[in-house]
C-alpha cells in the first residue's frame, strides 16, 4: 500500500508540474521564448488567492477566479512590456536575460508588498478525500482534485488548440509567423493569448500547489517553476502531450526518490534522470527534431 500511496502522491505533484509545464511549452512552441518568470506568476496567483480567502473572506471559488484573472492580466502585461520589444532581437540571450530580470522583479515586489514571512495557505479543497483498504490508505481531497483538474485542463487545451480558430491560429504562428501574418492572422494577439493562457494555468497550479503544501513565500514559485521547465524539456518542449507526460513522470520520480532514498537527493535524482533522457533522446520523449534549411 505504501508504494501505491507514493505513486498517487507523485501523480498529484506531477499534475501540478504538468499544469505549469503547459504554460512553458505553449509559450516556447508558439513564441519561441523561454518565459523564466513563469514560476513567479505562480507565486503571485497564490498570494491573490491567499489574500482573498484569508483577509477578504471570500469563498475559495471566487479567490481562485480572482487569481486566474490577475495572473492572466499579468501575463499579458509581461509579454507586452518585456518580451514584445525583443521578439525580433538578433540574439535569444536578450530574451533570456529579460526573463530573469522579470523574475527577480516579481520576487522583490512580492517581498516589499507581502514581506518575507512564511504564510500558512488555507486549502481550497474542503473535502477530506477517500479511505481505501479498510483505513490502511487515505487519499486526500486535494490530491484527487489536483489530478482531475490536470486531466480536465489537458483535454480542454488539446481540444482548444486542435478545434478552435484561435487554437488553429496558434498552430499557424508556431509554424511560421510571417506566413501566418500574410494569411491575415494577428500574430501579436495570438502570442498575447498564449501568454494569457499560460499565466492562467500558472494561477491554478499555484493554488493547487499551496493547498497540498500549505506554505507561501515570495520564493514559492521558484523551484516548482524550474522543475516544470525540466518537465517540459523532459517531455519535449513545444509538445502539449509531452509537457503533460513529463510533468507526471517528474512528480512520480521525485516522490519515489524522497520515499526510497534520502529526501535531499530527490531533486538531484530528478535532474539526473533529465540528463539521461536528453543524452538518449535530445528532443525529449515526444519532441520532434526540426531541420532548418540554410
Amino acid at each position: 500500500m505504501s508504494f501505491i500511496s507514493y505513486l498517487i502522491n507523485g501523480l498529484s505533484l506531477g499534475s501540478v508540474y504538468a499544469i505549469i509545464a503547459l504554460g512553458y511549452t505553449m509559450v516556447y512552441g508558439i513564441a519561441k521564448m523561454l518565459n523564466f518568470a513563469h514560476g513567479d506568476v505562480i507565486m503571485i496567483g497564490a498570494y491573490v488567492a491567499f489574500i482573498g480567502m484569508s483577509q477578504a473572506g471570500v469563498s475559495p471559488v471566487i479567490a481562485v477566479a480572482a487569481a486566474i484573472i490577475v495572473c492572466t492580466l499579468l501575463g499579458i502585461v509581461i509579454e507586452r512590456v518585456a518580451y514584445k520589444p525583443l521578439r525580433n532581437a538578433s540574439s535569444s540571450l536578450a530574451v533570456l536575460i529579460t526573463a530573469i530580470g522579470v523574475s527577480y522583479l516579481l520576487q522583490n515586489t512580492a517581498l516589499l508588498v507581502f514581506g518575507a514571512n512564511t504564510q500558512t495557505f488555507p486549502s481550497v479543497v474542503s473535502w477530506g478525500g477517500i479511505t481505501l483498504a479498510d483505513g490502511a490508505m487515505n487519499i486526500s481531497g486535494v490530491t484527487i482534485v489536483t489530478i482531475v483538474v490536470c486531466l480536465v485542463i489537458m483535454a480542454v487545451l488539446i481540444t482548444f488548440v486542435q478545434k478552435s480558430k484561435p487554437g488553429q491560429a496558434m498552430r499557424a504562428v508556431s509554424e511560421d509567423k510571417g506566413a501566418a501574418q500574410l494569411m491575415g492572422i494577428n500574430v501579436n494577439a495570438t502570442i498575447a493569448l498564449t501568454f494569457a493562457i499560460g499565466s492562467a494555468l500558472a494561477a491554478v497550479a499555484g493554488v493547487l500547489l499551496c493547498s497540498a503544501y500549505p506554505s507561501l513565500t515570495p520564493y514559492t514559485g521558484a523551484m516548482p517553476g524550474i522543475k516544470a521547465f525540466v518537465a517540459a524539456v523532459f517531455g519535449g518542449i513545444g509538445s502539449i502531450p509531452g509537457a503533460f507526460i513529463g510533468g507526471l513522470l517528474l512528480g512520480v520520480i521525485e516522490i519515489l526518490g524522497r520515499a526510497y532514498t534520502m529526501s535531499q537527493l530527490a531533486d538531484a535524482l530528478v535532474f539526473a534522470v533529465l540528463i539521461i533522457v536528453l543524452l538518449v533522446k535530445p528532443t525529449g520523449l515526444l519532441g520532434k527534431k526540426i531541420q532548418e534549411k540554410v
